[in-house]
């Protein structure tokens, strides 16, 4: 499987995930520069974390506008797999490939920790190797991760199976804990942990494996 990791001016987290892919689960990574207009054949996408264009505006507002995005909108829209971990999301959501807002956390502070998540459908490309309700530990890190969305659109969420992951734990303030969420066509993924960090012994939990080896199960099915 070839995974395509986009590097955005401020991400900190592509070489995480690159490793994750490459290293930690044996498969083909390559970075992709924030003004290609190209995602050179590769079989899935990801939005790493970090402060794209340094946060500027909005998380994600200015990243929106990269030229790659152009092709990752295409790629999602042709079904193919999407992936936005951390400022990620936020730039999915500024994209418009994801509904709902990320907003400033509950209480005004960055949040640095390790929660306990539960997967809230395994109905997905991105956690069809889970099983449901099974807890991971992943860690965060984020000052906007306080996902909202009105009444509608979170029944919305709710009714078509869309919510991915969820809080065990009050985290950020996030509308029904929600950690993380599907589009409609169900190949776009956004969630405020972060999976890659999560793949080596070394770091201390492999849990975030699970999200990488849907996407490669998903792939060769």
């Amino acid at each position: 499987m070839r995974f395509g990791v986009v590097v955005f001016p401020g991400s900190n987290c592509d070489h995480d995930a690159w490793y994750a892919a490459s290293a930690n689960l044996g498969q083909h990574a390559e970075f992709l520069w924030h003004d290609e207009r190209t995602l050179r054949q590769v079989d899935a996408v990801i939005l790493p974390g970090g402060f794209s264009y340094g946060d500027y505006l909005r998380c994600g507002a200015i990243a929106k506008f990269s030229p790659v995005m152009q092709s990752v909108k295409d790629f999602a829209l042709a079904g193919g797999p999407v992936a936005g971990f951390c400022n990620g999301f936020q730039i999915l959501v500024e994209s418009g490939l994801l509904p709902g807002a990320l907003l400033r956390n509950a209480g005004l502070k960055f949040v640095c920790a390790q929660p306990r998540l539960t997967v809230a459908t395994t109905q997905s490309p991105f956690t069809s190797a889970a099983t449901l309700g099974q807890h991971l530990r992943l860690p965060v890190a984020h000052g906007e991760g306080n996902f909202t969305a009105d009444t509608r659109t979170l029944d919305m969420l709710e009714a078509e199976d869309r919510v991915v992951v969820r809080y065990a734990e009050p985290v950020n303030g996030s509308a029904r804990d929600i950690a993380g969420i599907l589009n409609a066509g169900r190949n776009v993924m956004g969630m405020m942990p972060h999976p890659e960090r999560a793949c080596d012994p070394l770091m201390g939990s492999t849990d975030g494996r699970v999200i990488f080896e849907s996407m490669l199960r998903s792939t060769k099915a």
